[in-house]
């Protein structure tokens, strides 16, 4: 569940920089819902700064907050014993306001879609957390525009080719 995964990408940073999930706009979701998922900051604000500018720690977000992202679901499994349910109902939840409300024009959303037609070179064919905005009639689109540097190219795609793995092996080919 994309969604999800947004969410506690936006509660990693807000916990990092001590601001607000609300202060915080258009951390991305690239991919599959695993470990290959890339939470890409690239394009993200805080209060309307870079988000990079704003945590000043590459490292950390190229790396701790990438895995912690990822891992989440486990972490909370093999800490607390059971899912995260909660948090998933409320990233459903998220959804469906963005769905009703849309998203505003300065903001996206995070969404497994089909790939076909996208504008950043996954496959098509594969259900694919991108960037969209959804208007108020619930219709979405893909984010265009956004530039890609070979460390996200790296992990999109690695994400990419995990999916393609798991079609072949639920269609046995």
């Amino acid at each position: 569940m994309t969604r999800l995964d947004l969410n506690r990408a936006d509660s990693q940073i807000a916990k990092k920089t001590g601001v607000s999930v609300s202060d915080i706009n258009n951390i991305i979701i690239w991919g599959n819902h695993s470990a290959t998922q890339y939470p890409d900051v690239n394009h993200a604000t805080v209060r309307g700064t870079p988000l990079r500018e704003y945590v000043k720690d590459d490292i950390w977000l190229n790396d701790g907050f990438i895995s912690k992202v990822a891992k989440r679901g486990a972490e909370i499994i093999g800490t607390k014993g059971k899912s995260s349910a909660v948090s998933a109902a409320n990233a459903a939840c998220d959804h469906v306001h963005d769905w009703w409300f849309g998203t505003p024009s300065f903001k996206c959303t995070s969404m497994a879609v089909i790939s076909d037609g996208n504008p950043y070179g996954a496959p098509p064919g594969l259900m694919y957390s991108f960037p969209v905005q959804v208007g108020v009639d619930g219709n979405w689109h893909f984010v265009k525009g956004l530039k890609i540097d070979e460390f996200s190219r790296k992990k999109m795609d690695a994400s990419a080719k995990e999916l393609l793995e798991e079609r072949k092996m639920a269609l046995g080919i």
